[in-house]
C-alpha cells in the first residue's frame, strides 16, 4: 500500500493522504507500506514531479527518472519477496497512479497512463488498485 494513504507524511508536499478505506484494509489484512519515491531516494518534502514521455521531470526541469525507477524496482522486489498479489496505490501519482496520471505539463491535466511503480507492478502480474477502487478488492 502507498504509505501516504496510511497516514505517513511522505508525499512531495511533506503531508499524507490518509484514506479511511485503505486504513480499514490495513487493519483487516497483513499489508506492507511503501513509498516508491522515498524508497528510490527522494527527500520529503520534494519538488513536484510528473511523467514526461519515458522520463519523470520535476517542476524545475530536473530529470528525476532514476529515483522513480529505483523506487519502482524496490516496490516490486518487496512485493515478490512477500508474495503480494495486489497493491493499493495513490491515484494520479507519477509513481503510484493507475489508469490516469498528470500529463507532465504541471497544469493538473490528466492522461491515461500509469505511474512508474504501478506500471512495473502490473507488468509483473500484481493487480494494482487506487484508493478510489477499494470496493473492487
Amino acid at each position: 500500500m502507498s504509505a501516504c494513504l496510511l497516514g505517513k507524511p511522505c508525499r512531495y508536499d511533506g503531508k499524507s493522504k490518509p484514506n479511511p478505506a485503505v486504513i480499514a484494509l490495513d487493519e483487516k489484512y497483513e499489508t506492507v507500506a511503501v513509498c516508491p519515491e522515498c524508497d528510490g531516494g527522494l527527500p520529503t518534502p520534494r519538488i513536484p514531479s510528473e511523467r514526461v514521455g519515458d522520463r519523470v521531470m520535476n517542476a524545475e526541469g530536473a530529470d528525476v527518472s532514476e529515483f522513480y525507477r529505483r523506487g519502482a524496482e524496490i516496490a516490486l522486489d518487496i512485493a515478490l519477496e512477500q508474495g503480494i498479489r495486489a497493491a493499493v496505490m495513490k491515484a494520479r501519482s507519477p509513481s503510484c497512479g493507475k489508469g490516469c496520471i498528470y500529463d507532465g505539463s504541471f497544469s493538473r491535466r490528466l492522461v491515461e497512463r500509469d505511474g512508474v511503480a504501478a506500471e512495473l507492478l502490473i507488468k509483473n502480474g500484481i493487480s494494482v488498485y487506487t484508493e478510489e477502487e477499494t470496493d473492487k478488492l
